[in-house]
């Protein structure tokens, strides 16, 4: 197979592999078997494969098995989704107004995904929308060495407050999904042995609700190429991430957002009074429980955002993405979107 272009002039993020004759879903899947396309992937870190007749949910799953055979569905991550076949899932049932910022995904836990898979099944039309991609190799390599060292050394802890069976409270923005609609469980016994194979550290409280403790390093060795990547959580469960996010979308989608960051860190300063660092719905420290600066995090946001490219979804898009060197996020939108995802 030939060099796939890139997408945008200027970048390789993400190579671009569109029609040359028939756009059918038949002529798609002998390309995706070939082995160099393992190897752009990896390369570029992203491949987005549009102008094919992707029409559904299960047509998206057989153009992801084409890459990856071996399809998983279990998430222990946060967002909810909802199922469209075994291992395909609504990208995230998060209320559009809300900004999901970029992550690797699952980096919190002891096997986070190689590949990630996404689709349009349905784009809106108003502004907002896109799925941005971030190559986290070059984000490591835009850290000052200073903050290199710090994540380097300790690591990064993780918080999460997970509600009881009978979910958390209305007003918390915040709040995440139940623990049984993660662990797919009610069991408490069989959480508490999952969580150990996975290195959490659970606390169950009261009304049932469970607390998530764990450490990880901040960074990744890709194992293809041998680079350093970012690959953590930090500035998005991290308490003050979403004012923030919300401040930097404000540049590109308008000033309500700039509102949206005032009223979230209203809510902070509400739940601080409550609340302690370790009782939020989420949040991130150093490994060894110290806190991570406000400098530290900026610097984080500020190599993150430098290196974002975004582009409006079309129907029957697929993106491929090597989720051990490129991160994804979300912009909020208004209108209707149905984006999935599935994983490897």
């Amino acid at each position: 197979m030939a060099p796939l272009p890139p997408l945008f002039s200027g970048t390789t993020l993400p190579l671009l592999l569109k029609p040359t004759g028939s756009n059918s879903l038949e002529s798609l899947l002998p390309q995706l078997a070939d082995p160099a396309i393992q190897t752009q992937l990896s390369d570029a870190g992203a491949i987005l494969m549009r102008g094919w007749q992707v029409e559904d949910a299960a047509a998206f799953e057989r153009v992801a098995r084409a890459i990856e055979p071996e399809l998983k569905n279990e998430y222990l991550g946060t967002s909810p989704r909802n199922a469209l076949t075994p291992h395909v899932f609504t990208a995230s049932e998060l209320p559009p107004f809300f900004p999901i910022p970029q992550h690797s995904e699952m980096t919190f836990t002891k096997n986070p995904p190689r590949r990630l898979f996404f689709t349009c099944l349905r784009p809106n039309r108003a502004p907002g929308g896109e799925t941005p991609l971030v190559d986290m190799r070059q984000v490591w390599r835009d850290l000052p060495a200073d903050v290199q060292d710090r994540f380097t050394t300790k690591g990064v802890r993780y918080i999460r407050n997970y509600s009881g069976l009978k979910g958390g409270s209305w007003w918390d923005p915040w709040k995440l999904k139940k623990w049984d609609e993660m662990f797919g469980t009610r069991d408490q016994e069989a959480v508490s042995r999952r969580c150990a194979e996975e290195g959490f550290e659970a606390s169950w409280g009261k009304g049932g609700s469970l607390r998530l403790v764990n450490s990880r390093p901040a960074t990744k060795v890709h194992p293809a190429s041998g680079q350093v990547a970012w690959f953590n959580h930090s500035q998005v469960f991290h308490r003050d991430a979403i004012p923030h996010e919300f401040n930097r979308i404000a540049t590109r989608l308008g000033p309500r957002y700039r509102a949206w960051s005032l009223f979230s860190r209203f809510l902070l300063g509400v739940k601080s009074l409550v609340q302690t660092e370790d009782e939020v719905a989420m949040h991130t420290t150093f490994g060894d429980g110290t806190e991570i600066s406000a400098a530290d995090m900026e610097a984080v946001r500020e190599a993150i955002w430098k290196n974002m490219v975004a582009f409006p979804w079309e129907k029957g898009d697929v993106l491929a993405i090597d989720n051990d060197a490129v991160s994804h996020g979300r912009m909020p939108y208004a209108g209707d979107r149905l984006v999935a995802v599935a994983w490897a």
